[in-house]
């Protein structure tokens, strides 16, 4: 996935004629703009940040993925505002690192999130999303990835789930061949594409 939150729509529309559909943006209000202003074109848009609840309605109707949900106030937010014959398709953020200032619900609580937000209509919970920490050395983010790989399939084998979470969005730019070799199935890539 692109993540455009530090450029201009005129660059997006430049990504999607090459082919790159899945876009990235951290704020509900970007998404509700640049989704008018590219209307028409093959977008499927990702919340990636983190997503107030009163700032739901920007993004319900437009994402094709949440990535970002990390309480059950918000997910039963995003149900009410969904269609259950079209649930809002959402990731479970999980603050693997343990780090104070970043978002996601602690490890030891995500089994239950994850069972409490897959029962609700209008949501269909696809995976896991985590963000590691910021370092020079990459190959020191594996561990984060791996163990929220390791969390997904102990989710999926002791949890109440209607389905199994197939979907892991883990690494960035400086990360991102690492958390694949963990088995990232979505990749955040910013900076990259835009130096």
């Amino acid at each position: 996935m692109a993540v455009t939150k530090t450029v201009g729509v005129d660059a997006i529309r430049t990504l999607v004629e090459a082919g790159q559909t899945d876009i990235g943006e951290n704020r509900a209000q970007s998404i509700r703009d640049r989704s008018r202003e590219l209307e028409g074109l093959p977008v499927r848009w990702h919340m990636i940040g983190r997503l107030q609840r009163n700032k739901v309605k920007y993004v319900v109707p437009t994402c094709a993925m949440i990535h970002s949900v990390d309480a059950l106030p918000l997910a039963e937010e995003i149900a009410r505002r969904a269609d259950a014959a079209a649930p809002a398709t959402c990731l479970l953020e999980v603050n693997v690192a343990g780090e104070a200032q970043k978002a996601g619900v602690a490890q030891d609580d995500a089994g239950r999130l994850a069972e409490q937000v897959a029962a609700l209509d209008g949501i269909r919970l696809a995976g896991l999303m985590t963000m590691a920490p910021l370092v020079d050395n990459s190959e020191e983010t594996r561990p984060v990835f791996a163990a929220l790989r390791e969390l997904r399939d102990r989710i999926n084998r002791e949890a109440d789930l209607p389905r199994p979470l197939t979907e892991l969005s883990m690494g960035m730019t400086q990360d991102y061949e690492v958390a694949v070799e963990e088995g990232a199935t979505i990749v955040r890539i910013g900076s990259a594409l835009f130096a």
